[in-house]
């Protein structure tokens, strides 16, 4: 099994058809990544003559997917508030920065990063708990984030949340690593 196949499936039957939902390993943040429509075993052939239809789609329990994939992944979830733990104390640093710097480059930079770790974990609502953690607005974050972007810090996913960090941003962590911030 290739490192893309490792995860865990959860089967729900639907009529004729048994839809199999898939999840990598790691975190459990959201719904399946792959969804596959078979005939169920013993289907009757004159309803999987029909096709998959629209009903079929709308009675998936995604909902319940996930809770039963989170019950078999207990160690995934421990693994997402070890995450989560990560991005208080990363969210916490950029708010001493902020109230020791004001909006300056290592500031931003350290925002950036953490926005984009929490948006590629699938972390949900980034900005708000960026906001929490930097105590200031969430439209002061996202001006914040704006900014890093305008600077170079951070590229732009259209239309999604996150980024990737620039070389640019990239020269400023090491530089604070070489040099951690006073206090």
């Amino acid at each position: 099994m290739t490192e893309e196949e490792r995860g865990l499936e959860v089967t729900q039957q639907q009529g004729a058809w048994a839809v199999r939902m898939w999840w990598p390993e790691g975190p459990i943040t959201g719904g399946p990544q792959r969804i596959t429509i078979e005939k169920a075993e013993g289907a009757s052939p004159r309803d999987v003559a029909r096709g998959i239809s629209t009903t079929v789609l709308r009675r998936l329990d995604l909902s319940a997917a996930v809770d039963s994939v989170k019950d078999l992944a207990p160690l995934a979830q421990q693994t997402f508030e070890e995450l989560a733990q990560s991005f208080t104390a990363s969210g916490e640093a950029a708010g001493l920065l902020l109230a020791n710097e004001g909006v300056s480059e290592r500031y931003l930079v350290m925002l950036a990063a953490t926005y984009k770790a929490m948006s590629d974990t699938g972390f949900p609502a980034p900005i708000p708990r960026l906001a929490q953690l930097i105590d200031r607005r969430p439209e002061t974050v996202k001006d914040h984030l704006k900014k890093a972007r305008r600077d170079g810090y951070l590229s732009t996913l259209a239309g999604k949340a996150g980024g990737e960090l620039t070389d640019k941003a990239m020269a400023v962590m090491e530089a604070m690593a070489e040099a951690p911030p006073q206090q």
